[in-house]
Parts: structure tokens; sequence; C-alpha cells
């Protein structure tokens, strides 16, 4: 997957608690690293869900997940976390992130998110300060 320019960036070094029997990283722990590198994100685009959450009742539940993976990250590799909101309309947002060692990208796929009221859990539209951050995939 090609890193637009624009995307967020995290450095994120492997604890060994990541890891399963074989050494390399737990492949749940992908979508882990995604929700490390979203939740940067958001702050990049102005406000954290913390504030989202509680100031502006809005929450982003994940609906949809994806992940392709290519080579396996081990214990205390030092990781890029790379993530961008490439689609947001309506209620939904699609975030692509990337994870990559060296350069090379070891995993890479997206979450869909449907943003909901906090106190009716209905649909509400993707703030502003989301949709205008879109890099198109």
């Amino acid at each position: 997957m090609k890193i637009p320019e624009g995307a967020v960036s995290i450095k994120y070094r492997v604890p060994y608690a990541d890891t399963d029997m074989m050494g390399v990283v737990y492949y749940g722990n992908y979508l882990t690293l995604f929700e490390r590198c979203r939740n940067e994100l958001m702050r990049g685009c102005g406000v954290s869900y913390g504030v989202m959450e509680k100031d502006m009742k809005i929450m982003m539940p994940v609906v949809e997940a994806h992940v392709d993976y290519r080579k396996p990250a081990r214990y205390d590799d030092v990781l890029e976390i790379s993530g961008w909101v490439a689609y947001a309309s309506g209620a939904r947002v699609k975030v692509c992130c990337a994870v990559c060692r060296d350069g090379e990208e070891l995993a890479s796929g997206y979450t869909v998110h449907a943003c909901v009221s906090s106190e009716t859990f209905r649909p509400v539209r993707v703030p502003e300060y989301v949709a205008s951050s879109v890099i198109p995939e």
C-alpha cells in the first residue's frame, strides 16, 4: 500500500508481550497497532477521541476491519505505523494503515467506522475536521 504524503506516522518498539509462541507479532495485535496510529491521526485532525466523545458526544466504533499480512514483525523491532483518512461521507469513515520496518511494508489494511451519538447510538455526520482530512486512495 502506498503511504500518501500527509499521513500520520508513529514509531513503536515491539514488546515481548505482543509476540506469540513463534516469536512473531500475534496477528490480532496489528489491529491494536492500527488503533495506536488512529489515535494520533485523530489528534492530527484537530480533536482527540477523548474530546470527541466527552465534549462533542460522538463515538466512532469499528464496523469493518481488514489486514493484509506480508512479513512478520518480531520482538524488539522498531515499527513505523502510518495512517490516514481515506474516505469520509455521511456517517462513515475509512482509515488506512501501513506497518513498516526499515521502510519495508509488513502489513497494511483499513478500518471502517460509523460515527454515532454517544447518547443515542444513532448515526451522525462525520465531523468536519475529520472529513476535511481525507487523503483519497
